[in-house]
């Protein structure tokens, strides 16, 4: 039997069986869009149950808590060709590429095998009088779909049935920032992506944990690391570094693809988010430790930021000089992991930063 009739067959008894879970689940409707987005995480984990349901648009909690179908060629992905990464709505967790996506003629988001370090987990269904194998997510255990052996040869023969509802997709360009920046390698052997250039650079700008806060966020950024730089204490405590007597500024260690953001991009977004004017202080912190500054770790950043303070200079946005010291770069030290990604962990808390126009 051809492949396309296999196709149309599992089709036809998908979408039997997808009608019947949905008059279970509720009449059917055309596919709700998705109000749950996955925070940027390593840990991907499952969500309280009334979180999820909050969280959650009523077909993506029927199919993936209770096993329903969505109706074929009325989902969101069945169609999608845009190169990135589907993850599962509940967790977040990786799933599938777009580099194993495949046209299978079925109506639905098909995939020749999970993305490369995934666990799957498979079990076998035998409901609505078929013998079929189910396929859930490892952490959430998110129903997903099923699995059939009727997928392209020439790629193993396997074919991923799987519900859009259960899926998030992360397009090539925000996976980096996203927080999937490991998956990026096989885009980048396909020629879809620059291979990344990594570079690193130590911003000052007051109060550590709003500026950290305002760089995660910023496209081409890979990583922060909020810390103290500048001053002559070897490992300085936070408690040292307030006193003012250990020359450190409280500052952010940015890692960023310079293929995607330019070193003087970054320094653009710097001078927009806090005050270069006042010596010594950013709103109500006072002291050294909150002094602007950039700490350059090669001859090419120097120039640049001498380039950069300049061009702000004559800007017009400031109404005094610019105070911005800009000098080489020494040992920089994180800071105390209950700094790290403040803010994150603190919704609401204090920030004396704002990104300006």
């Amino acid at each position: 039997m051809s492949l396309i009739k296999i196709a149309g067959i599992a089709a036809v008894v998908l979408l039997a069986a997808g009608l019947v879970a949905m008059v279970r689940h509720g009449r059917a409707q055309p596919a709700e869009t998705s109000t749950f987005e996955p925070e940027k995480m390593k840990d991907f984990k499952k969500p309280e149950p009334a979180e999820l349901k909050k969280k959650l648009s009523s077909e993506q909690f029927a199919v993936t808590q209770q096993c329903g179908t969505e109706p074929a060629f009325r989902n969101a992905y069945w169609d999608n060709h845009k190169p990135g990464i589907y993850v599962d709505v509940v967790s977040g967790e990786p799933l599938f590429s777009s580099l194993d996506k495949f046209d299978s003629g079925t109506g639905w988001p098909s995939f020749t095998q999970p993305v490369k370090g995934t666990d799957i987990v498979e079990k076998k269904d035998t409901g609505y009088g078929m013998a079929r194998t189910e396929v859930r997510s490892k952490v959430a255990d998110s129903h997903l779909g099923h699995l059939f052996d009727d997928g392209p040869a020439d790629k193993g023969g396997m074919r991923y049935c799987i519900n859009s509802a259960s899926l998030k997709f992360i397009p090539l360009e925000e996976m980096d920032q996203a927080g999937y920046g490991r998956y990026l390698e096989p885009f980048v052997k396909a020629g879809l992506l620059k291979a990344p250039m990594h570079e690193t650079a130590i911003l000052a700008g007051g109060c550590f944990w709003g500026m950290e806060e305002i760089i995660r966020k910023i496209p081409g950024v890979t990583k922060t690391t909020v810390g103290y730089s500048g001053g002559t204490t070897a490992n300085p405590t936070y408690k040292e570094i307030c006193t003012g007597g250990t020359g450190h500024a409280e500052a952010i260690q940015v890692e960023f693809d310079s293929t995607r953001l330019s070193y003087e991009a970054l320094l653009d977004y710097f001078f927009r988010m806090h005050d270069p004017t006042t010596l010594n202080r950013q709103h109500n912190d006072v002291g050294t430790q909150y002094r602007s500054a950039i700490f350059y770790t090669s001859e090419a950043q120097k120039q640049t930021a001498e380039s950069v303070k300049a061009r702000w200079g004559k800007s017009g946005k400031f109404s005094r000089p610019i105070t911005t010291e800009i000098t080489a770069a020494t040992k920089f030290y994180s800071a105390e992991e209950y700094h790290q990604k403040y803010l994150i962990k603190h919704p609401g808390g204090y920030t004396c930063h704002v990104l300006r126009d």
